[in-house]
């Protein structure tokens, strides 16, 4: 996404201002988080799930398999080929979708199964899509596809472009469901094997979660269109087909907005051994720099990775690294991917409790956006992210405490004036 974190500062003025004249400040939000949460219990105490199941929103489901797609070589061929097979309905949100090969692929592919019948349901964040061509969307529409954008702007209403749709949601015939963090571009597509094609993780998921999928792509949709799509094609009855607990945990300005952030905290604070944090654009907020160090301090294990020097924002880099004193201090291990941009998303926590999705850890993805996760309760699947966890170390470069402290005066100017913006990078 070079195009948008190369040009936030831009965005970021026209947003105040938006702000400040539609009365859509984030000081209204319906909660907020203002105080550490207590180490009550761990990841496996049945009040963990307990926790997460009914304080933060849809409950747990049994008998589903998650299964992970590394980089565009094996996450757009399932997509694609779902997508071909589809017999009812396909359910499409994502926030980038861009002109270019992989864009194409997706546009005929879409418009082939809506003129062969199958009712096409395609929503695009205004923002997000603003690098596709016209005639991609005159295509999908010819054929039969139903194309909203999401939050396309009025004089009136300006303020709403600070609240994108992150979420990247794709369900086939309401069974099989797709989530990560991978948008429809060139960049995307490959094995991470250079600069020009980035490493990403996305997942196919079946079984009963997928209806949860299914029901916050409804939300969204509802809020552009007012149209309510349900029935048999859209939640047909669905069978266990694994052995995984999981449930689909989203977040959204207009209902919601701090929940996203609730959840991980509530995570790490549970965390009894080890936490893999795996994400593009780390900037972490007092409350969550001490659930971090106070975990560590307790004795987890603490290794993250962020984006390196093949960063799509500057801006963003150099909010992140001004916050990492106090981790690198505490003894949290932060590595930068060294290969090309790293864009994967995902967290797990003692090797039971997994989230994957849409979120960044940032403000933005905590506050600003409509983000969705599933969360998975699966030895076998965190202990396979775990061992990608270790591969994608392996090609990155730690960064020491004493290197922090040491950098030069002008990259600490820059990187504090950056972190001034962090509420809405």
């Amino acid at each position: 996404m070079p195009a948008f974190r190369s040009v936030r500062l831009w965005y970021l003025v026209v947003f105040m201002f938006a702000l400040r004249a539609t009365g859509c400040a984030t000081s209204g939000r319906e909660k907020v988080i203002k105080h550490p949460i207590p180490h009550l219990y761990g990841t496996e105490d049945p009040q963990f799930s307990r926790t997460m199941g009914t304080l933060l929103g849809m409950g747990i489901l049994d008998g589903n398999r998650v299964d992970v797609l590394l980089n565009g070589d094996e996450i757009f061929p399932a997509m694609l080929q779902a997508i071909r097979n589809a017999k009812t309905t396909i359910t499409f949100e994502t926030f980038i979708y861009w002109s270019g090969s992989i864009g194409s692929e997706f546009t005929n592919a879409l418009a082939e199964r809506a003129r062969a019948g199958v009712k096409v349901h395609v929503l695009l964040d205004w923002v997000g899509s603003n690098k596709m061509d016209a005639s991609q969307i005159s295509l999908m529409e010819q054929a039969g596809v139903q194309v909203r954008k999401y939050h396309k702007p009025h004089w009136y209403q300006l303020g709403r472009l600070n609240n994108r749709t992150h979420r990247k949601l794709l369900v086939v015939d309401g069974h099989t469901g797709f989530t990560g963090g991978v948008g429809i571009a060139d960049q995307w597509s490959g094995h991470a094997q250079d600069p020009e094609h980035w490493r990403d993780s996305h997942y196919r998921v079946r079984g009963p979660v997928v209806a949860q999928m299914q029901a916050v792509f409804m939300d969204n949709w509802i809020k552009v269109s007012g149209d309510v799509l349900h029935g048999a094609e859209y939640f047909p009855p669905l069978q266990p087909v694994g052995a995984g607990k999981a449930h689909v945990f989203s977040s959204s300005p207009s209902g919601g907005s701090e929940s996203m952030r609730l959840m991980y905290l509530l995570a790490i604070t549970a965390a009894s051994r080890s936490i893999h944090l795996s994400t593009p654009y780390f900037i972490p907020d007092a409350l969550t720099i001490k659930a971090l160090t106070d975990a560590a301090k307790r004795g987890v294990t603490v290794q993250i990775i962020t984006v390196g020097s093949h960063a799509d924002s500057e801006t963003v880099r150099r909010a992140s690294r001004a916050r990492w004193g106090a981790l690198l201090e505490a003894g949290i291990e932060i590595h930068e991917y060294l290969p090309t941009m790293y864009h994967c998303k995902v967290m797990i926590v003692d090797g039971l409790w997994t989230t994957v999705g849409s979120t960044n850890f940032d403000p933005r993805s905590f506050s600003l956006n409509d983000e969705a996760n599933v969360n998975y309760y699966d030895r076998d699947f965190a202990r396979r992210k775990i061992e990608i966890f270790q591969e994608d170390l392996a090609r990155s470069r730690q960064v020491t405490f004493q290197e922090w402290k040491d950098r030069p005066l002008a990259e600490k100017f820059w990187e504090h004036a950056a972190s001034l913006f962090g509420s809405q990078l």
